[in-house]
């Protein structure tokens, strides 16, 4: 089955969203300006497209694993979220976790979209939910 998402450069700089190998499943995304990336900063990097994500499907901004072992580089509120109906510019927020300035050049491939299927929810209020073998056992609790 092919979703199709539909793009639209705001810039001539601008790149499509582009797999690295056939049958990824996410989608390389594309800084189109220089930035310098202090240590401990966070910057929402413009991509100068904005897509039309179809009902039923969302996406997902994602980190690039090399980025975040070698360099640092993370995506901060990852996973990002791109509902259908957001019709603004893709950003990418990036933090600097590293020591030293990164320079974020405008091509640059900056982080991953993937595109994933959302259920439609209905959320019932009710008095007593079912009871689970985990209970109310949270923050590291299964671990033990």
């Amino acid at each position: 089955m092919t979703v199709k998402v539909r793009v639209k450069r705001l810039s001539p700089d601008a790149k499509m969203p582009k797999a690295a190998m056939k049958g990824d499943v996410a989608f390389d995304l594309f800084s189109v300006i220089d930035y310098e990336l202090r240590p401990s900063e966070r910057f929402a990097v413009p991509t100068g497209i904005v897509v039309e994500i179809p009902p039923g499907y969302e996406g997902q901004v994602r980190p690039r694993s090399g980025l975040a072992l070698k360099e640092g580089i993370t995506v901060l509120n990852t996973p990002g979220t791109i509902d259908s109906g957001y019709r603004g510019e893709v950003h990418t927020i990036m933090m600097n976790h590293g020591g030293e300035s990164f320079k974020i050049t405008k091509g640059m491939r900056i982080s991953q979209l993937a595109i994933r299927p959302v259920p439609e929810v209905e959320f019932v209020e009710v008095d007593e939910l079912s009871d689970t073998e985990r209970g109310e056992d949270g923050f590291g609790s299964t671990g033990k």
